[in-house]
């Protein structure tokens, strides 16, 4: 808890983030440990308290339900248009494919091609992904 928080003002943040990212559970005070999805949504919560300009997020859907990925997706979308930088760091193209402006594709630690959101498809990445030692595109 920030330096000089009440406990008023950390359930009223709380509760405002909660609303925010739609984090479904009963109350502002449970453990996060127990909620599905809203485990992610909480950790990007914690995160997005701090204002960043640039947040760094690996795999931020891996394993939870459809409908808490669409979520975590449209709030990554959501912080670009404000002006956050989002780097999304994913193996899963349809993930890269719904939150990208632009991608780099990468193979063995190193950079094969960048595309544009509006050139992007799966098939391009993957033959950017098998071009490791070509150069970049």
């Amino acid at each position: 808890m920030p330096g000089g928080w009440t406990t008023r003002k950390r359930d009223t943040v709380a509760a405002g983030y909660r609303e925010r990212l739609r984090i479904a559970f009963p109350g502002v005070r449970q453990a996060a440990r127990t909620l599905s999805g809203g485990n992610h949504k909480v950790v990007l919560g914690k995160w997005l308290l701090l204002d960043p300009k640039v947040l760094i997020v690996d795999v931020p859907t891996r394993g939870i339900d459809v409908g808490a990925k669409a979520e975590v997706r449209a709030l990554l979308r959501d912080l670009a248009r404000r002006g956050t930088v989002a780097v999304v760091v994913s193996s899963e193209l349809p993930e890269v494919l719904a939150v990208a402006d632009r991608i780099l594709v990468m193979r063995e630690g190193r950079i094969t091609g960048e595309l544009a959101r509006s050139e992007a498809t799966e098939e391009r990445i993957m033959d950017l992904a098998s071009m490791a030692g070509r150069g970049r595109a």
